[in-house]
């Protein structure tokens, strides 16, 4: 009689040479993993990604209920990434960029973690930048504290707007070309270093470039610098980044 392992097939272990990366996306994002995919193409990097579940409205009670299912989310990434970036920017400045980063850390076993608050304060150092203006889709409550942590990390924010939004689904619609008039309007407002674009669901890829050559500064986007900074950490060549001049 044969036995089982008379007919198991040898096979070879193959080592993957691509940096490997997570990304916990927020339930009603529609436009971070599409930004990253185009960033982090399949020959540069493996994108692992998670999703954490998320209220259809972006408030404060929302939040701290994605800090409760942070950890469950983080956890069902595959074991041994290179870096984890949990991508909502208002959702860390409320939580806490300590606190997420406990929490992924905890449950995903990646190398390293960031997000894309962090990601921008470290990117705005990076490029010298002393005052910047702030462009928000959201309500004061959840706006309001992005521009309190920039001024905690020692920059100038002499001009915000807000589109005063609250439901997700309508913030990944918000046109591009609105976006871009409001960053004209926050350039406008006062003397810029740089302006900077929150959050992750806005679509901002493409207008990026043509704004920053436009105005002269650099204008970021959560997106483009989360994607650098998880580069950074990931000890890979960045990619392509729009935004700078």
């Amino acid at each position: 009689m044969n036995s089982l392992a008379d007919g198991l097939q040898p096979y070879e272990f193959l080592e993957d040479p691509l940096p490997r990366l997570g990304l916990i996306v927020l339930q009603v994002d529609e436009t971070v993993e599409q930004d990253f995919r185009r960033l982090f193409t399949p020959d540069r990097a493996k994108l692992h990604v998670s999703r954490i579940p998320s209220g259809a409205e972006l408030t404060p009670d929302t939040i701290a209920g994605m800090e409760a299912a942070l950890r469950a989310a983080a956890g069902l990434l595959p074991s041994g990434l290179d870096v984890v970036g949990y991508a909502c920017t208002s959702g860390t400045t409320l939580i806490g960029a300590g606190r997420v980063r406990n929490l992924v850390t905890g449950a995903a076993q990646g190398r390293a973690v960031t997000d894309p608050l962090s990601a921008a304060l470290v990117r705005c150092h990076a490029l010298r930048l002393g005052r910047v203006g702030i462009v928000s889709p959201y309500i004061a409550s959840v706006a309001e504290p992005i521009r309190a942590a920039f001024e905690g990390a020692g920059f100038a924010v002499p001009a915000t707007l807000s589109f005063g939004e609250e439901v997700e689904a309508r913030v990944a619609r918000i046109a591009p070309a609105s976006i871009a008039d409001a960053v004209r309007a926050v350039a406008r407002r006062a003397a810029l270093d740089g302006v900077f674009i929150s959050c992750t669901n806005l679509r901002t890829l493409d207008i990026l470039d043509p704004l920053s050559r436009e105005l002269g500064l650099p204008v970021l986007g959560s997106n483009t610098c989360l994607a650098w900074h998880m580069a950074k950490l990931g000890r890979m060549a960045p990619p392509s980044l729009p935004g700078c001049p």
